[in-house]
């Protein structure tokens, strides 16, 4: 692979070779995959026609007839018929515990009305009975016709038994039932901690319910810890849905108690998703203290660094920008928490590098992203050259000379494609026509010289890879607005995008060396999708399909069986 800007060259894809040494040496495979489109991933053999797996690794590529001399009687064969095989895709950010527990909850994103918004919630208070909680919900009041944050008026009257504290999509800010800000004691009179804000009726000064960033803590630290138990159900449901789509590692952002979970799944052999956990940068200390050097773990499962915030989103006006936003220019956004106070985040990014850390810091807003830079740009000075691999995660609204930035620092932009054409709905009516063209600036981001690696955000958005590839090259929004796409000098490739969920990924969590890639000796983690999406049209990607997933040797999903 070669990163852009040069940071590193990986060595790839030893293919027809290394399968006729196999051949030579006498081995033979588990498990052979042929008649299909392969492609590798390699600079020297981009293409091939099969693969052979032995164990938990592939052990050769290349055409049908030489991966079937590799296949004993007893091996599994499988004819690709002629289907699309690449890596496994590698989702370089979710919140994959929480995303089980949203499969499970009430689901608002759909709600295009106060009514259907309502009836949803009061369906699923008679579902789970008096006294529970309903979190959770996605919604979206962009979809609402006018667009409208949604008041604890909807309801109230459904809900007079059951706390409410249900979030937007975005996860940054959500909408409490007046039950909910009763048992959390959120009144008039409550101050807003540092990066929230609790949004107050204009005329009576009384919270509408609604709840930004560091606020919706109040409540959320009235909602009972989930058991152990509801915690594994929960994970088994995400990797379930990550099998389905092809998914065979995920950055998880999350915290201490998800490693815990899927630590307790990892040792009873339970994973069919690689998981590493990036656990929050408050928790430098201890790291550092252990001598702890991330990515720790073995194949499965590791704790891979510290997750950080300096803003909030876009779409609930938290996001944090030089300039205020243009439907709200009482407002420039917030810094998150995490930033207060002043000073706290550099002190803690700098205890992190002088610990071989990895960091993945959100920002979204372009001083967001700006004040990130600089501390990053700080840490290289005062700690010296080394291979640090950060992130910044999501990078959506930008500067140009902050752009140019990503490549001198090596940085991996950890975005989210879906993001693009779904913010593309209404994001210019947030902050206006001229700070949306570089708004989501993937190619730009690319030809700087940053490792464009992609994820999800799920449940913010699908957890499907095929989706992230067609928002990638297509840009076209979900309104159907924009069908040569939004900002299209930021589309990239196919090809680009595809590494970006391949390649890009195993760089991204320093596992280049073991997977991203179909070629001898690299971890068997295979999807095989049902047409060949380099050779379509970049509108047709979307409605590509996962046949199979193979993890660590194991087909883990074949659709239909």
């Amino acid at each position: 692979m070669r990163t852009h800007g040069g940071a590193v060259a990986v060595v790839l894809a030893l293919g027809l070779a290394a399968g006729c040494r196999a051949m030579a040496e006498g081995g033979m495979a588990d498990l052979v995959l042929v008649n299909g489109k392969v492609w590798t991933g390699s600079a020297e053999r981009p293409r091939a026609e099969a693969v052979a797996v032995r164990g938990d690794r592939i052990f050769a590529v290349g055409t049908t007839a030489e991966m079937s001399r590799l296949s004993p009687s007893g091996a599994k064969r499988v004819d690709l018929g002629g289907a699309l095989l690449l890596p496994g895709f590698i989702d370089s950010h979710a919140h994959f515990l929480a995303g089980g527990f949203a499969l499970r909850s009430v689901d608002l994103r759909p709600a295009k009305s106060r009514a259907e918004f309502a009836a949803r919630i009061a369906a699923k208070c008679r579902e789970l009975g008096p006294g529970r909680w309903i979190l959770n919900g996605d919604w979206d009041h962009q979809r609402f016709d006018p667009p409208e944050l949604p008041r604890k008026e909807w309801i109230d009257a459904v809900t007079p038994e059951n706390p409410v504290c249900v979030n937007r999509l975005d996860g940054h800010m959500a909408l409490a039932n007046s039950a909910a800000l009763e048992l959390a004691g959120v009144t008039k009179a409550t101050p807003a901690p540092p990066g929230g804000e609790i949004v107050r009726d204009p005329a009576t000064g009384e919270p509408t319910g609604i709840l930004k960033d560091a606020a919706m803590d109040l409540v959320y630290a009235r909602v009972p810890e989930p058991s152990f138990a509801e915690k594994l159900e929960a994970a088994e449901a995400s990797l379930g849905h990550a099998a389905e789509n092809g998914v065979t590692s995920v950055h998880e952002m999350a915290d201490a108690s998800s490693f815990e979970v899927f630590q307790d799944l990892a040792r009873r052999g339970r994973l069919t998703t690689r998981v590493h956990v990036y656990i929050p940068v408050t928790e430098v200390g201890t790291l550092a203290r252990l001598r702890m050097k991330a990515p720790f773990g073995g194949p499965t499962l590791k704790l891979a660094g510290l997750k950080g915030f300096v803003d909030g989103s876009l779409g609930s006006a938290t996001a944090c920008f030089f300039e205020p936003y243009a439907d709200d220019p009482a407002t420039s956004g917030l810094l998150h928490g995490q930033m207060f106070p002043e000073g706290v985040m550099e002190k803690r990014i700098l205890e992190a590098d002088r610990a071989g850390l990895q960091l993945a810091i959100h920002a979204i807003g372009d001083r967001a992203v700006s004040l990130l830079l600089d501390m990053y740009e700080k840490a290289v000075a005062v700690n010296g050259p080394r291979d640090r691999r950060w992130r910044v995660e999501h990078a959506q609204h930008l500067r140009p000379a902050d752009i140019a930035r990503f490549g001198g620092l090596g940085l991996i932009a950890s975005v989210q494609p879906y993001h693009a054409i779904d913010d593309g709905r209404w994001a210019e009516r947030k902050i206006g026509p001229e700070r949306v063209k570089t708004a989501y600036a993937f190619e730009s981001l690319r030809r700087a010289g940053a490792v464009l690696a992609f994820g999800s955000d799920w449940t913010v958005a699908p957890l499907s890879p095929v989706q992230g590839i067609y928002a990638a090259t297509t840009r076209r929004t979900l309104d159907g607005a924009h069908p040569d796409g939004w900002t299209p000098g930021e589309k990239v490739s196919v090809e680009e995008a595809v590494r970006a969920y391949t390649l890009n990924g195993a760089y991204a969590e320093f596992a280049e060396a073991v997977k991203g890639a179909i070629e001898p000796g690299k971890m068997a983690d295979l999807v095989l999708l049902d047409r060949d999406i380099f050779a379509i049209p970049p509108a047709d990607i979307g409605g590509a399909k996962v046949l199979m997933t193979v993890f660590d040797g194991r087909i883990v999903f074949r659709k239909g069986r």
